[in-house]
């Protein structure tokens, strides 16, 4: 497997010494156990055999066998993982908190059913306009030193994908994919405006995988291949965004972010398996049925033994495995993966 171990450890340590707190935004993929707080959603991982690798071998709501990318990007600035906001509603979080929720999108419509319920980004971002009048409170003039140097991960948009492409799916009905990607990247521009406006700085952009290769997606595929189409417009839309990125920093003075390409490692992934230690790229660790992708991860799936060597611990989800590299990955800036700054760069600033 390639070392991927981090280049400079001083450089380490002053980034650790400088982040005061991480507020984290987006969904399932850093979800650390919101949704156990929603009561009429059905998108929750609360149950075994998610957790069997986190510490304690509990489920905590993560959609993992273990940590998710959230937990190991906190390790690296030194600070603890963000506590589920819903858990502690009343929180200061002074350190950080986490908003996201599995299901979770840039718009509303993926809350459009009960079953879905969940917590879409523009409502993410009133729960921090909260945490901020509790900041206020709590650290008085200090408050935007401390929001400027605090990191704000978002990961998001791939249920929105998920969900255009969906059989009977009212958007695919009302926008083609080309207007559907664009209100995307221009709803996604406002929100990060409202962070910005709450004092948020620094931002960690994670663009959308290759979801068109996720096992629920293969599943569909008589032969078990990639669907085509979603990742042809999951790459449409992580190209607009990035023009977006670029064009909100020379609107807002103060905005800085470091842009992770989530699809292009995923595709090095698929394409190199054997380089990061992958056996299977394919189907599911957790799951029954065809690709372990029928059925999801419940306890009464088939799990298997080598999580590690899986890319997918579930239909859509990492293992915890992957997450790790992703995050090493993101702070090196491998492979050229990481623009227009690596996360340690965007720190420093």
């Amino acid at each position: 497997m390639r070392d991927i171990k981090p280049q400079n450890d001083m450089k380490i340590d002053r980034a650790q010494s400088s982040v005061p707190g991480m507020y984290v935004f987006g969904d399932s993929l850093v979800d650390v156990g919101n949704n156990n707080y929603l009561e009429l959603s059905l998108i929750k991982a609360d149950f075994p055999y998610n957790g069997i690798d986190y510490p304690g071998g509990r489920a905590t709501g993560r959609f993992s066998n273990g940590k998710n990318a959230a937990d190991f990007l906190a390790e690296k600035v030194g600070l603890p993982s963000g506590e589920p906001y819903l858990g502690q509603p009343n929180g200061v979080f002074v350190k950080g908190v986490s908003f996201a929720s599995g299901g979770a999108g840039i718009f509303n419509t993926t809350d459009e059913t009960l079953i879905k319920h969940t917590i879409p980004l523009a409502h993410q971002l009133g729960h921090f306009s909260t945490v901020r009048q509790r900041l206020a409170k709590e650290l008085g003039s200090n408050l935007q030193d401390h929001l400027s140097k605090s990191l704000f991960p978002v990961v998001i948009g791939s249920n929105d994908i998920i969900n255009y492409f969906k059989t009977g799916s009212d958007a695919s009905q009302k926008y083609s994919p080309q207007q559907y990607v664009t209100l995307m990247v221009s709803n996604f521009k406002e929100l990060l405006k409202g962070m910005y406006g709450l004092g948020a700085r620094k931002f960690v952009v994670t663009g959308i995988a290759l979801i068109g290769c996720a096992p629920k997606v293969r599943y569909t595929s008589p032969t078990g291949e990639c669907n085509k189409d979603v990742n042809y417009w999951a790459k449409k839309y992580n190209d607009e965004l990035t023009t977006m990125l670029h064009e909100l920093k020379s609107e807002l003075t103060e905005f800085q972010y470091s842009y992770f390409d989530t699809f292009g490692v995923f595709t090095e992934f698929i394409q190199s398996p054997a380089t990061y230690g992958f056996n299977d790229t394919k189907s599911a660790c957790c799951g029954l049925g065809k690709l372990r992708a029928k059925f999801p991860c419940t306890p009464l799936a088939l799990f298997c033994s080598e999580r590690s060597d899986h890319l997918f611990w579930d239909v859509y989800h990492p293992t915890e495995a992957a997450a790790r590299i992703f995050i090493d990955m993101l702070w090196r800036g491998s492979g050229n993966y990481t623009f227009p700054m690596t996360v340690q760069e965007l720190i420093a600033i």
